[in-house]
């Protein structure tokens, strides 16, 4: 009997990228990327980082007054403070 493993790519095509940050339009995930929302893509290819991408979002989420952020990444993010 075989197993067929589900992998998730990390890296992520422009369009793959955009659909994964729920863009509606390749143009507005554009506009993420040169707002600085989101990173640009890795230096050398066409490819997004899915783990950048994530770091991206969460980091605009705590910054952001009209995004409540998680309770559980503001905890993570104190305990990750005082551990250094």
């Amino acid at each position: 009997m075989s197993r067929t493993a589900v992998i998730t790519p990390r890296c992520l095509s422009r369009e793959d990228a955009a659909a994964y940050c729920g863009c509606d339009s390749l143009s507005a995930f554009d506009s993420w990327v040169r707002k600085g929302i989101v990173p640009r893509p890795i230096p050398g290819t066409q490819k997004w980082d899915r783990l950048a991408i994530d770091d991206a979002l969460d980091r605009f989420r705590a910054s952001s007054p009209s995004i409540q952020a998680d309770p559980y990444l503001a905890w993570k993010a104190e305990q990750d403070a005082n551990a250094r």
